[in-house]
């Protein structure tokens, strides 16, 4: 098979193998081309030696701070390509890195140390796809399989774990059985590595493909950092509006949703606080009043421990509170949800819920269909016009309140938000006329309460 290479790269191969030493890309680039994806990224090694790759590109702008792990930065029309030393990793004691490194000169003893069949494969135009452990193979089966022992593999580098999960998600493999079995074995060596780094690999594997049936196939090893889905596993739901455990319908959640990070994190999320609200009624139908609450606080809690963005997280944390609102026609009612949380979240929270009643029973189905239907209808009318529902859109604002008498700039502030309820719930029109004589009403009102 050949593989198209990059100019630039293929200058890097090119200028190597004409100093006398072996050169290849080598991992995901030959991974995702194999398969027909553009690679993000190209990674280059090579029999010379870090002294060596800076001699051949002697008047390059080099980036050497990896020099020590055989590591040099070539940089080529402000793209940085990694080109390392052919390497055995040494014994792993932290389950993260290796004590020591020692450089060869084989090929396929770098391969060796590298974790799946499908990442341990090499090319170059002259020989072409060096594949010792099967690689190839395993993609046309679409099959996800360790090089060697998983159990050693998964020792030398726990995040491996995760790792595996990731691309059976985005590129839709099916882990081979062996490694499927090290895989639970050894989820624990998870707790050895950075939240960070684990957090990385959740991210990309909540948009896979294959996201699904790789949350519900493994999700003991998705407890061992978000201990607080266990609950949910056996969680049953005795209501006609379900027909799967919480765990089992946030799985489908998920899947149901487009995929992106945000929204399939939401999902993810959403309903994680049910089993704190669980209450049997005396009939036996179960009913979780609140836990939208429940699962906001317990996702920022979790994201925050995972150490997610704050913004990325506020968002999260705020549609996960507002997921379970029930919407239909209502424009004052839409209009005071955009108030508190904006278009853009107003847009997802619309994605959000109908993901959502794609996960449930076909109960009353069709009702919450129409109604989420009237729901994002109304709210295209209420953009499309230009209806008001936050403080930029009133016809008045702080200026016109100090000019009022109005000063203190708490109390500005309450009687703006006031007046945007007012004019939302239709009590008084948006004109500057009509919310001055209001404002002033208000203040009036305030001051007879004090």
């Amino acid at each position: 098979m050949n593989i198209t290479l990059p100019s630039d790269v293929k200058f890097i191969l090119d200028t190597l193998e004409n100093y006398g030493y072996e050169a290849y890309v080598v991992g995901g680039c030959v991974r995702d081309s194999i398969l027909g994806i553009e690679p993000n990224d190209w990674d280059i090694t090579t029999s010379a030696h870090t002294e060596e790759i800076k001699s051949c590109f002697e008047g390059y702008h080099l980036i050497t701070i990896g020099e020590q792990h055989g590591t040099i930065g070539i940089v080529l029309d402000g793209i940085t390509y990694e080109v390392t030393t052919y390497r055995i990793d040494g014994k792993y004691d932290d389950n993260r890195h290796p004590e020591s490194v020692e450089f060869t000169d084989d090929v396929n003893q770098d391969l060796a140390r590298r974790d799946f069949t499908v990442n341990a494969m090499a090319y170059n135009e002259s020989d072409g796809i060096v594949d010792p452990y099967g690689g190839e193979r395993d993609l046309q089966y679409m099959a996800l399989r360790c090089v060697g022992n998983p159990d050693i593999r998964f020792n030398e580098d726990a995040l491996r774990i995760l790792r595996a999960l990731r691309f059976a998600s985005v590129y839709n493999f099916s882990i081979e059985a062996n490694t499927s079995v090290s895989l639970l074995k050894n989820r624990s060596l998870l707790n050895n590595i950075s939240v960070e780094r684990i957090a990385a690999e959740f991210r990309k594997l909540l948009c896979g493909k294959n996201v699904s049936f790789i949350l519900r196939r493994y999700k003991d090893i998705f407890a061992v950092f978000i201990p607080e889905i266990v609950a949910t596993f056996t969680c049953g739901q005795n209501t006609p509006h379900h027909n799967k455990t919480v765990w089992r319908h946030t799985t489908s959640a998920v899947a149901n949703i487009e995929a992106d990070e945000l929204l399939r994190t939401v999902m993810f999320f959403h309903d994680i606080g049910k089993p704190m609200a669980l209450n049997t009624d005396s009939e036996g139908r179960d009913h979780f009043k609140g836990h939208n609450h429940f699962s906001a606080i317990l996702a920022r809690n979790i994201l925050g421990r995972l150490k997610y963005p704050t913004r990325f997280t506020d968002d999260a944390v705020t549609l996960i509170e507002y997921h379970d609102e029930r919407f239909s026609d209502n424009k004052k009612q839409i209009k005071h949800i955009l108030k508190s949380i904006g278009v853009e979240n107003f847009e997802r929270l619309m994605k959000i819920q109908l993901a959502d009643i794609s996960a449930q029973s076909n109960y009353k189905r069709e009702i919450k269909l129409r109604n989420h239907e009237l729901a994002v209808k109304t709210f295209n009318e209420i953009i499309s016009n230009n209806e008001c529902f936050t403080l930029k859109d009133l016809a008045i604002n702080g200026s016109d309140l100090i000019h009022l008498g109005i000063t203190h700039g708490q109390m500005i502030g309450k009687t703006l938000n006031h007046l945007l309820d007012s004019v939302i719930d239709e009590t008084v029109e948006n004109n500057n006329t009509a919310l001055k004589s209001a404002a002033l009403e208000y203040c009036k009102q305030e001051s007879s309460r004090d």
